[in-house]
């Protein structure tokens, strides 16, 4: 998929490669839009990536002396949606966050790369357009600063240049008086792209708006306001009438089209729909129903070795899994779910899908779950890995001791005790997805030894059962935490 590869430990050395590569280049930080794009060759100029993951402190998340947050191009989804400066000071892109794909997708997207992607249906961009928010790049050119609504040109298209590396997001921190919220629309619960998305902030004086941001996705070729409704808010207070108009006004700001997920005549149903529950729900003061106050990441306390590690093609990958050290000589080409499989004959980790759907590949990568298959292979790098191979061996220190009774020793090697509840409840069915349903639970336990049934399920958002037995794969979950 790539023909060069490179992990860099500084900005200067990363705009310098784009420089020098001339367009053929792109920066990885997740991957996982990217990954797809190579795939299916949507991006057949590219043949280099550099690697950013291991840059110190482009992870951050602050609020400086002006009152603007900033959020570095490292932040992922995860990080922005547990963020107690983001959930106080910038809920709608807290909620958003949350919304995107599953936990083991949102502890490698990074927000910087969702606004890069530039598509109108994706979660983030709609919120940090109606909080003003801006994006700086850097190159060898020198560095610019752009708001976000100058930033887009189209569908997929920016005004960002070949050469240029976003390296910061910044926005004004919502005040005391402001209020605001996230609504999103799928066809599921998890894992679904956006048919209509809104964010409504309100500035509420004395019982009466004061000024209002009303921005819609997946309903033009970018994110737009909704101008004639945040005018009509603006000296109102927020009744039943004026709401019910502000919600019209912003379905007639909506263009959309039809396709595969909805008509246009349903869309504009849903925006309708969503900037009136929206308000409602700002009015109400009820716009955190539904948010978890400590959402499940699935992210335990392990870190990699050489978080600064520098690598290049054609160099080894020198990596630890499941405890060994192991040198791949080949394989720099794939990504970490073939490497694992094909050169490391780890065969547990599955291929479902091979888009981040169905979490049949999840491992751990430096103490997350990830999903292997939108992972590039050299990220694996100084980094420590765990697979369902080694799972019973996996024990952060925080984990009670192995039992004969829950994980101990058996037959054919040692089980963890995940592994043992889901055989003593029934919960493997075709097999298939169970190895990656197994490194969801074990990592839930680890993050939350006594999860409760809502923790569960959010759990596993990201792994499907095609066999449909998800209710025997919960209450093993239960069994293995109260085992503990």
């Amino acid at each position: 998929m790539w023909r060069e590869y490179f992990t860099v430990s500084s900005t200067d050395q990363a705009i310098r490669l784009l420089a020098e590569k001339e367009g053929r280049a792109r920066i990885v930080a997740g991957a996982t839009d990217l990954m797809l794009e190579l795939e299916r060759g949507v991006r057949p100029s590219v043949d280099t990536l550099i690697d950013i993951s291991r840059v110190a402190d482009l992870d951050r998340i602050h609020l400086d002396e002006d009152d603007f947050i900033h959020l570095g191009p490292l932040v992922t989804h995860n990080a922005a949606a547990a963020s107690e400066l983001i959930r106080a000071r910038a809920y709608p892109l807290a909620r958003a966050s949350w919304e995107v794909g599953a936990p083991q997708i949102r502890n490698r997207a990074t927000v910087a790369g969702n606004l890069i992607t530039a598509s109108p249906a994706n979660d983030t961009i709609t919120p940090l357009m109606a909080l003003g928010a801006s994006v700086t790049l850097l190159s060898t050119r020198g560095e610019r600063t752009v708001p976000l609504a100058e930033f887009y040109t189209g569908v997929r298209k920016t005004v960002m240049g070949d050469d240029e590396f976003l390296v910061d997001i910044s926005f004004p921190a919502m005040t005391t008086s402001q209020r605001g919220t996230f609504i999103k629309m799928a066809l599921r619960r998890a894992q679904a792209i956006s048919i209509v998305n809104a964010a409504v902030i309100l500035d509420v004086r004395a019982g009466a708006v004061t000024s209002a941001a009303i921005t819609l996705g997946a309903v033009a070729p970018t994110i737009i306001h909704a101008r004639e409704a945040e005018s009509h808010l603006a000296g109102k207070e927020l009744t039943d009438e004026v709401m019910l108009e502000a919600a019209r006004l912003a379905m007639e700001a909506s263009r959309p089209i039809d396709d595969i997920r909805a008509s246009a005549a349903y869309r504009r149903e849903m925006v309708r729909v969503s900037v009136l529950r929206g308000l409602r729900a700002l009015r109400d003061g009820t716009e955190r129903e539904g948010m978890p106050e400590n959402p499940v990441l699935l992210a335990g306390k392990a870190e990699s070795e050489t978080q600064k590690a520098e690598w290049k093609l054609p160099e080894p990958i020198e990596t630890t899994v499941n405890g060994k050290k192991m040198v791949f000589k080949h394989g720099h080409e794939k990504n970490l779910l073939r490497l694992l499989r094909d050169e490391g004959m780890l065969i547990g980790t599955k291929e479902g899908c091979a888009e981040g759907e169905c979490g049949a590949c999840t491992v751990f990568l430096d103490g997350k779950a990830v999903m292997s298959c939108l992972v590039p292979a050299p990220r694996a790098h100084g980094a420590q890995i765990v697979t369902v191979e080694g799972l019973a061996d996996y024990a952060p220190l925080h984990l009670p001791p192995f039992s004969e009774k829950m994980g101990g020793e058996k037959e054919g090697g040692r089980l963890h005790p995940v592994q043992e509840a889901f055989v003593e409840n029934g919960s493997v069915q075709c097999g298939y997805c169970t190895p990656g349903f197994l490194m969801s639970s074990a990592m839930l336990l680890e993050e939350r030894p006594h999860p409760t049934r809502s923790e569960i399920e959010e759990a596993l958002t990201g792994n499907l059962c095609r066999c449909t037995g998800y209710y025997k794969i919960v209450q093993a979950i239960e069994s293995a935490s109260k085992a503990r």
